[in-house]
C-alpha cells in the first residue's frame, strides 16, 4: 500500500497531529505557550549575550546567510527556527536599553508595555470601529482624555492613537490645510479636491524642525515650497521676530499663510521653541497652530520641567510619541486637537464599516478619526504602564534623563578638547572633539570617529551637521545612563579621535596639549 516507510511515517504524523495547529485557538492553547515560552527565552538570550549596543556586522556579511534562505524550506521546530533568527537577527539587532547607547530617538522600554504586547498580537484587536474592539475602543478614548488634559485642553478635545509622529504631523498640516479651505475660501478639499488657492498655501517652522513638515507638505499637494523655514536664534529656537517678518513677507507677495508649526523637542537641539509667542502670532495671522511635541511630550510626565511646555494648550492640534519619551515599544504615538469637531474634516462613512447611523446611536468608531482603517491597539500599552507604574514614576525617569545630560553638557565644557554647540531643554548635546592646536580637518575626524564607534559597537552616537560642518550628537532617552558611562563613551570618543590623527599626520605634526 504505502511506496515507502516514509510515506506511511508521514501520514501517521499527518492523522496525529492537528493540521491547524498553529492557528491561535483554544484548542492549540499548548502549542501557543510552547512557542510564546521559546520566544521569550530567546529575548533573555539577547539581554545576556548582547553586552555592547551593537555587534559592528556590515550588510556585505549578513547578505550571504539571506541569500540561503529558501522559503520552501521550512522548520519543523521552534529552536531551529529561532537559531535562525539569532544569525540573521538579535545577534546583531541594535540594543537601545544599552547605557552606551546615546544615537537617536531611541528609548528603552518598559516591562509592563512589553507584557502589553503579548496581549496586543495574540488577541489582535483591530481598534477602527466599536464592534472589532468594544472595550478596547474605551481605553484608547480614556487615554487620549488623560493626555489632552496633561496638555491642557479643555472637555472639547479630543485625539486618536498614530503610528508615530511622522503621520500625527501629517494629519496637523491636513485639518490645517481643510480647516482654512472650509473657513476661509468655503471650499471643501475631501469633495472637491484642492482649491485653485492651494499653490499659495505656507506653513511656517523652525529649521531646526522635524522633516517630515516637508515631507508631509509634499504628500498634501502642497510641495516643499509651501514651507518656509525660520532661522533660530543662537539658542536654537524658532525667532519669533523672524517668523512674523516671513509671514508679512509672503502675504505681501500674495501668498496665504495656513499654519504656524512649533517644536517642543527638536531633533537636533532638544530645545523648545518659543509656544506662547507662537501661539500668540499665530492668532494674529488667524492661523492653524500645531505643536511637534513627538520628543518633548515626556515633559507632560514631569512637575519639575513641565514649564517648558507652558503654551501648548494654545495650540489647534499636538503630536506626542510615546513611544519616544513614554518608554513605550514601537509604534505608540498620538495625535490630539483641542476640539473634535475639527475631525469632521477627515470623516468618511461606509456602509459596512462605520455607517452614519452609528454616530446616532452613540457607537464610538475610531476609525472616524483615523487615516487609517485597521490599526493595532497599541493603546494598551500605554495603559498598562500607567496603571502599573503611574505618572509619576514614568517622570522621574524624565528628570533622570534631562539631569543627566545638564551634568553631561558641564562634562564636555569642562575638556577643552570637546566643542559644546548648545544647552539642551531636554537631553539632546550637539559637539565635535577638536583638540587644542591641531591643525587637521576636524569635520572628517569627527566623520572618521562617528563610522569607527558604529563598526566597533561599544558605544552608538548620532551625527549631524550645523552651518554645513559635521557634529557628533549625545541624544539621551536612557534613565540607566549614567555620567560614568559617559565617561566611557568620552575615552572611546577619543581613542578614535586620536587613531585618525595617528593616520593623517606624520609624527612630527602631532601637535597637541
Amino acid at each position: 500500500m504505502f511506496a515507502s516507510d516514509l510515506e506511511k511515517h508521514e501520514l501517521i504524523d499527518f492523522l496525529t497531529e492537528s493540521p491547524t495547529k498553529e492557528i491561535f485557538h483554544h484548542e492549540n492553547e499548548e502549542e501557543y505557550l510552547h512557542a510564546v515560552g521559546k520566544v521569550t527565552q530567546a529575548v533573555k538570550k539577547f539581554l545576556h549575550n548582547n553586552q555592547k549596543p551593537f555587534s559592528g556586522v556590515t550588510p556585505a556579511q549578513l547578505r550571504p546567510l539571506f541569500d540561503a534562505v529558501e522559503f520552501e524550506k521550512t522548520h519543523d521546530n521552534y529552536d531551529s527556527l529561532l537559531k535562525e533568527v539569532e544569525e540573521l537577527y538579535t545577534n546583531h539587532a541594535v540594543a537601545f536599553h544599552h547605557p552606551a547607547y546615546i544615537a537617536h530617538l531611541n528609548c528603552p522600554i518598559v516591562i509592563p508595555a512589553v507584557a502589553a504586547e503579548v496581549m496586543i498580537s495574540s488577541i489582535n484587536s483591530s481598534i477602527d470601529t466599536w464592534d472589532q474592539s468594544a472595550g478596547g475602543t474605551l481605553i484608547e478614548q480614556k487615554l487620549i482624555e488623560w493626555t489632552c488634559d496633561q496638555i491642557g485642553y479643555s472637555k472639547k478635545a479630543d485625539g486618536i492613537f498614530t503610528s508615530g509622529g511622522t503621520q500625527s504631523n501629517l494629519m496637523g498640516l491636513l485639518l490645517a490645510r481643510d480647516y482654512y479651505a472650509v473657513t476661509v475660501l468655503n471650499h471643501d478639499i475631501k469633495l472637491n479636491g484642492l482649491p485653485a488657492e492651494a499653490s499659495k498655501f505656507r506653513i511656517f517652522v523652525s529649521e531646526k524642525a522635524h522633516f517630515s513638515i516637508q515631507k508631509n507638505a509634499s504628500l498634501l499637494g502642497l510641495g516643499e515650497k509651501s514651507v518656509i523655514k525660520i532661522k533660530t536664534d543662537r539658542s536654537f529656537r524658532m525667532n519669533t521676530v523672524l517668523l512674523e517678518d516671513a509671514i508679512k513677507r509672503e502675504i505681501a507677495q500674495g501668498n496665504i499663510p495656513i499654519a504656524v508649526v512649533g517644536t517642543a523637542g527638536t531633533t537636533d537641539f532638544g530645545n523648545v521653541d518659543p509656544l506662547k509667542e507662537l501661539a500668540h502670532i499665530s492668532k494674529k495671522y488667524n492661523t492653524w497652530f500645531h505643536i511637534d511635541a513627538a520628543y518633548g511630550c515626556g515633559l507632560l510626565l514631569t512637575d519639575k520641567y513641565r514649564s517648558l511646555l507652558n503654551g501648548i494648550e494654545l495650540a489647534h492640534s499636538v503630536t506626542v510619541d510615546y513611544h519616544k519619551s513614554f518608554f513605550q515599544p514601537v509604534s505608540s504615538s498620538g495625535f490630539l486637537v483641542n476640539d473634535k469637531k475639527y475631525f469632521n474634516l477627515i470623516t468618511h462613512h461606509a456602509d459596512y464599516l462605520n455607517p452614519k447611523d452609528h454616530d446616532e446611536d452613540g457607537l464610538p468608531n475610531q476609525v472616524n478619526k483615523s487615516i487609517q482603517t485597521t490599526r493595532r491597539f497599541d493603546a494598551l500599552k500605554l495603559w498598562f504602564t500607567l496603571r502599573m507604574m503611574g505618572r509619576k514614576k514614568l517622570g522621574g525617569y524624565f528628570d533622570t534623563i534631562i539631569e543627566t545630560a545638564a551634568q553631561i553638557a558641564d562634562r564636555l565644557h569642562a575638556d577643552s578638547n570637546f566643542e559644546l554647540m548648545n544647552e539642551s531643554d531636554i537631553s539632546a548635546l550637539v559637539f565635535r572633539y577638536r583638540p587644542k592646536n591641531l591643525v587637521l580637518n576636524v569635520c572628517a575626524m569627527n566623520h572618521y570617529i562617528k563610522k569607527a564607534m558604529f563598526n566597533e559597537g561599544k558605544a552608538l552616537v548620532a551625527g549631524t551637521k550645523i552651518n554645513q560642518q559635521f557634529y557628533l550628537k549625545f541624544t539621551l532617552l536612557n534613565p540607566l545612563t549614567t555620567l560614568s558611562d559617559i565617561e566611557n563613551i568620552i575615552k572611546i570618543i577619543k581613542k578614535h579621535g586620536n587613531e585618525y590623527v595617528r593616520l593623517n599626520l606624520a609624527p612630527a605634526d602631532f601637535r597637541r596639549n
